[in-house]
């Protein structure tokens, strides 16, 4: 029933915009997109950006349970304030950029929330550890420069640790929490 009146609701926007109803591809709008990470240090919070993600996202609007995620964040590329911070993220004893250069989230599902909300699991894979992930996030469509895109945004919290990523001094959370928020602010594109 929450599907049908999802469909009745969303149908005449999807023919309005002249989009269409079936599954399609959309890649990162790298111009618009952010995905950004926080985390505090001895209680002063900081942030920063995880620089050229690649996304793509297979979604039916009118079929949000068939999705399609695939995420790659280059760890070599994040972006702090502080050359220090960066070095000791990219360190062995943190990300080990040198071994695992990547990390990502790949999806096969959605589910439905409410109009625009969705939860996709997946898999979130960080240095040599995977574990399931539930990432709700909201889905907007909207136009720019002519062109039809989606805009996605999410917020969700992981353990750092569960990942690895936090290794011999850092492993403890007296100065790094084990909690941190991921804040994803992207648009895509259709392909």
């Amino acid at each position: 029933m929450r599907n049908l009146s999802y469909q009745a609701v969303l149908m005449p926007f999807l023919l309005f915009m002249g989009l269409p109803a079936q599954a399609a591809t959309w890649v990162i709008d790298p111009a618009d997109s952010h995905v950004i990470f926080k985390y505090s240090y001895s209680e002063t919070p900081y942030e920063g950006e995880f620089k050229n993600v690649e996304a793509t996202f297979e979604i039916d609007l009118l079929s949000p349970g068939d999705c399609k995620f695939s995420i790659t964040l280059p760890i070599a590329d994040i972006s702090v304030d502080d050359p220090e911070t960066l070095d000791y993220l990219l360190d062995l004893e943190m990300f080990d950029v040198d071994q695992w250069p990547t990390a990502s989230f790949k999806a096969e599902k959605c589910r439905l929330e409410s109009l625009d909300t969705f939860v996709s699991d997946g898999n979130l894979t960080i240095r040599d550890q995977t574990h399931p992930l539930s990432f709700p996030f909201k889905l907007k469509v909207d136009t720019s420069g002519g062109k039809i895109r989606f805009h996605l945004t999410s917020e969700v919290t992981i353990k750092r640790l569960e990942y690895g990523v936090g290794q011999g001094y850092w492993a403890g959370t007296a100065e790094i929490p084990n909690d941190v928020v991921i804040a994803v602010d992207v648009y895509a594109i259709k392909q």
